[in-house]
């Protein structure tokens, strides 16, 4: 565990062979450090913001010619001393320069350490801290608009406002409890609870929005699933318009999760197809239709496909039966449409079904605008504010029903230290979910899932 007095450093670009590679350091010897093994500029004496050419060097051996990039604090992104130096991309060559860095008195910096050190030294708070990450990590210009929005700081002005309106009542409380003999009212109960339902107009939306958010962030998990040589590898192949998966006639070929990603109407849909659900005396076969019905549970979408040129009313109904104990969104699927028997086209046409063939490609748009009606979502624009987060949303939850309480203590009589107490608990979610309020452990959790170098 590095001290926040140590200086350090990690490769900011990706790792492999590149054109270019930049390593960055922070802290505030990293100017001091990174001279001692530069060869160009006395940078210790250079301006914040500027550029310098030279070559690395370690104990004599010329490593590579470099920029080095220096700030000064507090105009860094960490609001301390700050240097850049942009290599080639050789991974020998950047192995290098980080072992001379180290020799000089740098340390490795642990995941997302830059960004928690811009955190503690004020540079942002906390959602934008995890905004830098979720834009790092954007799939979806959805995506990215959404952690751009929270990254310019609208939620947290907002929730802070809110928290500074609850702490002015929540303080008035507690003066009227230091005079408890006396029955005087400070905190007026009728503005309490306008502020209440003020503070409760604004999060309901944010919650509601976690929906969508969710959406945006994290795509949808979607199950490719049915009996074997239903046609859910040539579904997928026709989705990704590529041969990811290996089709064939032989049931029992899929035995293990394909996976790919899409994105439809600015959401991304992770397409899982799996093994064919029926029962298997074959090992191998019995893992992958286990390693199904797992998938099925964690799926936010289910593409069940029906197999029209050799399935009964029947046996579809029995099929019908059991992928409605499982409790998730399906679009009913019948597939070789080509193939089909007039009379089970009739029969199924009373119900909601898409028919399509996936070998040639027929009625795929239509399934994939069924896919969509599922999850409409409006495109996020510049100062929308929509909760991605589960941690703020669990905290704006948790926010409510403390204010839930203090409403139903009012309508009860309760005194004034049992109000005051939920108030209390009310600001504490809040806090956390900004930052106003932390533990090393939280702090430790968000960060370590950032990359090293960020």
């Amino acid at each position: 565990m590095n001290s926040p007095d140590d200086t350090i450093v990690a490769l900011a670009t990706a790792q492999g062979i590149s054109a270019i590679a930049v390593i960055r350091l922070s802290g505030k010897d990293s100017i001091a450090i990174t001279q001692k093994i530069f060869r160009g500029k006395d940078l210790t004496t250079q301006p914040s913001h500027t550029i310098h050419f030279g070559s690395i060097q370690d104990e004599g051996n010329n490593i590579d010619e470099v920029l080095v990039s220096v700030f000064r604090a507090p105009n860094s992104f960490t609001k301390e001393n700050s240097t850049e130096i942009s290599c080639h991309g050789s991974p020998l060559i950047i192995k290098d320069i980080i072992k001379a860095l180290l020799k000089q008195g740098a340390h490795l910096a642990t995941p997302g350490e830059f960004t928690k050190r811009a955190f503690l030294n004020g540079r942002f708070d906390l959602v934008q801290a995890e905004a830098v990450a979720d834009i790092i990590h954007a799939e979806t210009e959805n995506a990215r608009q959404a952690a751009l929005n929270q990254m310019r700081g609208g939620f947290s002005k907002e929730i802070q406002l809110l928290r500074d309106e609850l702490i002015h009542f929540a303080s008035l409380i507690e003066l009227e409890l230091d005079f408890g003999e006396e029955d005087v009212e400070f905190a007026k109960r009728d503005d309490l609870k306008k502020l209440i339902y003020k503070v409760q107009s604004y999060l309901h939306p944010l919650i509601h929005s976690f929906d969508q958010g969710n959406v945006i962030k994290n795509g949808v998990p979607t199950v490719i699933a049915g009996k074997p040589n239903a046609g859910k590898s040539t579904l997928l192949n026709a989705l990704l318009n590529e041969e990811k998966a290996i089709v064939s006639e032989v049931p029992g070929t899929t035995r293990d999760i394909i996976e790919d990603e899409l994105v439809l109407g600015g959401i991304s849909f992770r397409f899982m197809d799996t093994a064919g659900l029926r029962e298997t005396t074959d090992f191998v076969e019995a893992i992958g239709v286990q390693r199904t019905r797992e998938s099925l549970r964690k799926a936010s979408l289910i593409l069940y496909l029906f197999d029209l040129s050799n399935t009964t009313v029947d046996e579809i109904q029995r099929e019908e039966d059991e992928i409605k104990k499982m409790n998730v969104p399906v679009i009913k699927i019948g597939n070789k449409i080509d193939r089909a028997d007039a009379e089970l086209l009739k029969i199924l046409g009373n119900k909601d079904y898409v028919f399509i063939s996936a070998a040639q490609k027929k009625n795929l748009q239509q399934l994939k605008d069924q896919i969509l009606n599922l999850f409409q979502l409006s495109s996020v624009k510049q100062g929308d504010v929509v909760v991605t987060n589960l941690r703020h949303y669990q905290n704006l939850k948790l926010t409510d029903d403390a204010l839930n309480r203090v409403l139903s203590g009012m309508d009860s009589a309760v005194t004034g230290d049992f109000l005051a107490m939920d108030i209390r608990q009310a600001l504490h979610y809040l806090g956390e979910i900004t930052g106003a309020i932390t533990t090393d452990d939280l702090l430790a959790n968000i960060f370590s899932k950032f990359c090293i170098g960020k």
